[in-house]
């Protein structure tokens, strides 16, 4: 059997992380038994499906690297389609015209409820001459769903799953104006696309044993299931945006690595063993519906931060430069030119080791591209009081002697031999020069960055510092 999976959001709003991590699971069962994964777009709802969340669904998932093997689907083009199955169904005796007025179905729940019974479909019309419909009522589509015995579901997750069919009423698969449902197209799409696995959250297990009945009663093979408990927050409640339930493009922008965020998703209900740090290829090997948890799982955002910094040090130096470039490009105001992307590649070893993401690691490397003077942070600032600025014109003197080497070993001797001879601790010395140097209190290591910044730069920034330094906004 070739294995066929997909991920089949509704363009209502961005690629959220639940929906992020499903798509992943698919990718990666697809990826592991060289099957397809596929991508279908379901919009039906047409009045809150946009063209823009579908441009957003596409983003995330390239974003993220999770590649489809064919055109995406989409849903709503296949209505027509959907609505000719209902009508071999019809013509089987499987399916019938219900033609209960709205009216009548309130009653008819009203009643139920008062005499402490689900509230369901009586099937006043499943066995009713079509010759009695009233006059005027459109008539929507009901599946004939068997009434007696039960509707199991073996699940890769969830185990064996038992409904008793007298617990299910006869669904709607086309509404009175001719519309398909949910449970209809999904179930005429996933057999048509030769879907081999479905696997979804379990809030969908519900769902399934009714997509059960009509895989049934249209002779189709059914696919098997993995129902994926659902992403809670730290608190245990349901996952939320202040809990990080928020889409694709935002953990762009909040400057994570898309292979960092694969990790992560993929740790939140699947493992391996302790594993935590694993590879995109090293998933696709180790990946089987068996390594699914039961239980919801809980995101954390500082074990994010904590796994992406993991993937920031292990990340290549010209990439993070291409990457921070257009957040450093917004912060300076100009264009980075080839000199400004060198210093980064030269210093990016030491920056990358102190950042969790792409935005601290901007933040961290900008002063190495801020036009000068530089501006100083109010902590920086209280380095370059009365005693601190005579340091830094002290060090000054010595370092604009042409015989001083300029490389970071020979800078932090002179330091470390000024300091002693004027009974300083190292820091006493060397925090104005990070004051001077990086308009901050943190920074690289101040004599690697004095090397990299040159003499010529290093001793102009020391002098803007010397003559006024500018307060940051």
């Amino acid at each position: 059997m070739t294995v066929v999976t997909r991920f089949a959001p509704s363009p209502t709003g961005f690629l959220h992380i639940g929906g992020a991590r499903t798509a992943l699971f698919n990718w990666l069962f697809a990826r592991h038994h060289g099957g397809r994964f596929l991508l279908r777009i379901e919009d039906t709802d047409r009045a809150r499906s946009s063209q823009e969340a579908v441009e957003a669904i596409f983003d995330g998932l390239k974003w993220l690297g999770l590649d489809w093997d064919e055109e995406p689907v989409f849903q709503f083009s296949r209505a027509a389609h959907h609505a000719e199955v209902v009508q071999t169904l019809i013509e089987q005796g499987k399916a019938y015209y219900c033609y209960t007025t709205p009216d009548e179905l309130t009653a008819m729940r009203e009643e139920q409820k008062a005499k402490g019974l689900p509230m369901r479909y009586d099937g006043r019309w499943r066995d009713r001459d079509p010759s009695d419909a009233p006059a005027g009522i459109p008539p929507v589509v009901r599946l004939k769903a068997p009434q007696d015995g039960s509707t199991v579901v073996r699940d890769h997750v969830q185990g064996e799953v038992t409904i008793a069919n007298s617990q299910l009423d006869d669904m709607i698969l086309l509404r009175a104006d001719g519309t398909p449902t949910y449970m209809l197209s999904v179930v005429v799409d996933d057999h048509d696309m030769n879907i081999s696995h479905v696997i979804r959250g379990d809030d969908h297990l519900t769902n399934t044993f009714r997509q059960v009945q009509l895989y049934r009663a249209l002779g189709w093979d059914v696919p098997e299931f993995a129902h994926i408990p659902l992403i809670h927050g730290p608190d245990g409640a349901k996952l939320s945006k202040r809990h990080g339930a928020l889409g694709a493009e935002a953990y762009r922008d909040m400057g994570y690595l898309p292979e960092a965020i694969r990790n992560y998703l993929l740790r939140l209900g699947w493992g391996h063993g302790d594993e935590e740090v694993i590879s995109t290829l090293q998933a696709i090997e180790w990946f089987e519906l068996g390594g699914i948890g039961r239980s919801a799982s809980r995101f954390d955002m500082a074990k994010l931060n904590n796994l992406n910094g993991i993937y920031m040090r292990e990340a290549d130096d010209q990439r993070l430069v291409d990457l921070i470039a257009p957040r450093l490009e917004t912060l300076t105001g100009a264009p980075l030119d080839d000199d400004a992307r060198a210093l980064l590649l030269k210093g990016m070893d030491s920056m990358k080791a102190r950042a969790k993401t792409l935005v601290e690691l901007a933040d961290l490397a900008a002063f190495y591209v801020r036009p000068r003077p530089l501006p100083i942070d109010e902590k920086a600032q209280k380095l370059l009081d009365e005693s601190g600025l005579r340091v830094l014109a002290d060090l000054a003197a010595l370092m604009a002697d042409d015989q001083v080497s300029w490389d970071r070993e020979a800078l932090e001797a002179l330091v470390r031999t000024y300091a002693e001879e004027h009974d300083l601790k190292l820091g006493k010395a060397a925090q104005p020069l990070r004051a001077a140097l990086s308009g901050s209190t943190v920074s690289p290591p101040i004599f690697e960055v004095m090397e990299l910044l040159g003499r010529q730069a290093s001793l102009a920034r020391i002098q803007d510092a010397l003559e006024g330094p500018q307060l940051q906004s």
